[in-house]
């Protein structure tokens, strides 16, 4: 592999266009990532055109959601992908804008970049159900891609793995985000399917630090009662590739904050 470091971001935008009003494009130029990974973008293609088709010198990449003003991903990259994948396969989450994959293949190597967007189950129990059948079908998804090609799988999961993960891990044991079925799926992502998360690979024992999501109600963000619920799930030999993480917070593009890994390769 090269000498240069790979960088990749993740951030869950809570919409494009209100994250580009509080200085995103200013901080992606000054970042300069390889590429940067974004969920809930809450656009369609005519927002984007002629405004967010490049980011910083980044093109994107889309899947856009049938309803306007909700969810929606992209990767904004500096190299150009060899096949753009928009979609998993899953008719129901395909439609609401989940998953865009860029494919970065030679003769030597099949690399994946993914962004993924997961369903929330805090609104209720419909949405709740409509999780735990995302969760069901993209396992089988990610064991399939896993076995022909190396990923990175950047996202806001909506799950909070461990108790080291949110701050008040106690009184959320009943609700959506730290559920028993839902950790138990991260579980098996690690463990049946072996996938790695990087975060813990580089950082094992930090909690307070390692939050990426914050409540807009009780000053949550001023006291750091937070969440991880933004990862990096990559196949092992990526993950062993990880040289170094940061979690930004001294602006604030969203609810939540951008997460950047930099890897050992480059494209």
């Amino acid at each position: 592999m090269g000498k240069s470091l790979f960088k990749l971001t993740s951030l869950n935008a809570n919409g494009i266009r209100s994250a580009a009003t509080k200085g995103v494009e200013a901080w992606i130029a000054k970042t300069r990532p390889d590429c940067i990974c974004l969920q809930e973008v809450k656009a369609q293609a005519e927002d984007v055109e002629g405004r967010f088709e490049e980011m910083a010198g980044l093109k994107g990449h889309f899947h856009f959601a049938q309803k306007k003003g909700y969810s929606g991903v992209a990767v904004y990259t500096k190299h150009a992908p060899s096949d753009v994948i928009v979609g998993f396969g899953s008719g129901e989450f395909d439609a609401e804008g989940r998953y865009v994959e860029l494919r970065f293949d030679t003769p030597a190597r099949k690399f994946s970049v993914i962004s993924c967007y997961f369903p929330s189950g805090s609104s209720g129990e419909e949405r709740q159900q409509a999780k735990f059948r995302f969760l069901d079908a993209f396992d089988p998804h990610l064991v399939r891609l896993k076995q022909g090609r190396d990923f990175i799988l950047c996202g806001d999961v909506n799950i909070a793995h461990s108790e080291r993960d949110l701050k008040n891990w106690k009184g959320n044991r009943k609700n959506s985000g730290f559920l028993p079925e839902e950790r138990a799926w991260m579980t098996k992502i690690l463990s049946e399917t072996g996938l790695v998360d990087v975060y813990r690979h580089l950082k094992p024992e930090t909690t307070e630090e390692c939050y990426t999501w914050w409540s807009n109600r009780g000053q949550a963000y001023a006291k750091n009662v937070g969440w991880r619920l933004d990862y990096h799930l990559a196949t092992p030999p990526v993950a062993q590739l990880a040289r170094q993480e940061s979690i930004y917070k001294t602006e604030r593009f969203s609810d939540h904050a951008p997460i950047t890994v930099e890897y050992d390769f480059n494209l």
